[in-house]
């Protein structure tokens, strides 16, 4: 079904939305507005049924089940002889649902795919253009610069997708609110059910082994994440520093006339954008990129995003060339890329200062919640001079590659969580010589342990660096609340020193 005929297809429809937090209720209150004919809903927990009647947002619907078990789930769904499976980034890949509606010729769509063939023509009959992006880090950074970029060039942008608002209220919204372009945050678990989107310009930040248990392998989340770049009209950007991303380009199924482009730290090459000493800059979209580059911005003009008194991060400037690229693919000007960059805000619990206490320098970078995030914090302390708090929910992960590769940086950590063995084992095979403290305290007592125990540890000139390399849910309800622990117990002992 191409994209074009969406609204035809859905006319007289009858579609199932699996999965009812804030995406499916805006799925099904988007659907409400089509001709679809029988709208069934269905989530794991009677709470967000509770939720979604509550909430005034969901239209007539034949039913709302909750249903826990996934066998179970996948039988009342199909059972009901949907047409077409709206689902949630909470059912995995691996799941019954998937399986079953595969083998029985049922569509099943995320939500950005609903959003992409219902969107709002604007009054000359065009839509407004998605730059999408993906990446197992940096992706809310990098969608936060992009946006920002397009504002500052005077578009009415908006960021979609994995954050924000959900994105089939974005696309479907008419009239003077409706967006001059979307800058589309994209999860391996939305693109894996996302079939026709064709973005103006996609990336790939880079890839490391993540959400195996959700797709089931590593080369099944690879092959989601490269789906970015399917049908992108104007620019497919990588990371050259990532062969893999360049591999999936180089792969990919796109718009005949479309490039791809580069990106990275080092001095540019035709058809790239990258650093040149203090510069940022383009050889990828200028006439004269043969011979010149055009210069975009500083890295002055990032220097709110590096911790205080620390040099910007090379993920942080990684992250402003890909922004950058996207946009210029786009059509900005080099002059809106500074400014954009300049406007944009550093973000909460993304390797933010939040105390000094007798010359150690607390840092919140809890969004690390991985083993590729986390070293890349590692990286903008100076060698010997981190105590690391790290831990969580390892989700099956190992972190041999993480301690012997970043194992300078260390003088000690702290290790909390529930799932201590994968970095306790790791530690004591590559840092052996690093001091480890292991908390055992009842979760609300976790984070003020930690930070007291760091600072036990810790000596003038060095940083104690929250970066967990795991996720969060063992016991905290998220990573930001995590990070909030972290910069209260930090806080306390700066208050009393």
């Amino acid at each position: 079904m191409s994209a074009m005929s969406s609204k035809p297809v859905l006319d007289g429809a009858r579609v199932a939305v699996v999965g009812l937090g804030a995406s499916g209720r805006a799925a099904l209150e988007a659907l409400g507005a089509t001709a679809a004919a029988r709208l069934a809903g269905y989530d794991a927990a009677e709470a967000a049924l509770d939720a979604a009647r509550d909430s005034g947002e969901v239209p007539p619907v034949t039913s709302l089940l909750a249903v826990a078990d996934p066998d179970r789930l996948a039988d009342e769904v199909l059972t009901g002889r949907p047409d077409v499976v709206v689902v949630s980034p909470g059912v995995p890949a691996v799941s019954p649902l998937y399986t079953r509606a595969a083998a029985a010729g049922v569509p099943v769509w995320s939500e950005v795919e609903l959003a992409w063939r219902l969107r709002a023509p604007r009054p000359d009959g065009s839509r407004a253009p998605w730059l999408t992006l993906t990446g197992t880090n940096g992706k809310t950074t990098t969608v936060g610069m992009l946006t920002s970029i397009l504002s500052a060039a005077g578009e009415r942008a908006v960021a979609v997708g994995n954050v924000g608002t959900p994105i089939v209220r974005v696309a479907t919204t008419t009239g003077p609110d409706a967006p001059d372009v979307l800058a589309v945050e994209l999860s391996s678990f939305q693109l894996h059910a996302t079939h026709s989107v064709s973005p103006q310009a996609a990336a790939c930040l880079n890839l490391a082994p993540d959400h195996i248990d959700w797709h089931g392998s590593y080369e099944a989340y690879r092959d989601d994440k490269a789906r970015v770049f399917a049908r992108t009209q104007v620019a497919a950007v990588y990371n050259e520093a990532d062969p893999v991303t360049r591999r999936m380009v180089e792969d990919a199924d796109v718009v005949e006339g479309a490039r791809a482009v580069g990106f990275t730290l080092g001095s540019p090459g035709v058809g790239q954008v990258g650093v040149v000493e203090d510069l940022l800059v383009d050889r990828a979209f200028i006439p004269e990129r043969w011979h010149s580059a055009a210069e975009l911005a500083q890295l002055a003009d990032l220097a709110h995003l590096a911790p205080a008194g620390g040099d910007v991060p090379a993920h942080v400037v990684a992250n402003a060339l890909a922004a950058a690229a996207l946009a210029r693919a786009h059509g900005v000007d080099p002059e809106h890329v500074q400014q954009g960059l300049r406007d944009f805000p550093a973000g909460a619990h993304r390797i933010e200062r939040v105390a000094d206490v007798d010359g150690v320098a607390y840092v919140d970078d809890s969004k690390a919640t991985n083993a590729h995030a986390a070293a890349a914090s590692l990286r903008a302390v100076r060698a010997g001079t981190c105590v690391w708090i790290a831990g969580g929910l390892a989700k099956g992960a190992r972190f041999d590659d993480l301690v012997a590769g970043q194992r300078e940086h260390l003088r000690a950590v702290v290790l909390i969580g529930t799932d201590r063995e994968p970095l306790r084992s790791a530690l004591a095979r590559h840092a052996a010589d690093v001091p480890v403290i292991e908390v055992t305290a009842d979760d609300d007592q976790v984070m003020p342990t930690a930070v007291a125990e760091a600072a036990r540890l810790a000596q003038p000139g060095d940083t104690v660096l929250l970066a967990p390399a795991c996720a969060s849910m063992d016991q905290f309800r998220s990573y930001a609340e995590r990070g909030e622990a972290f910069a209260r117990a930090a806080r306390e002992l700066e208050r009393r020193s």
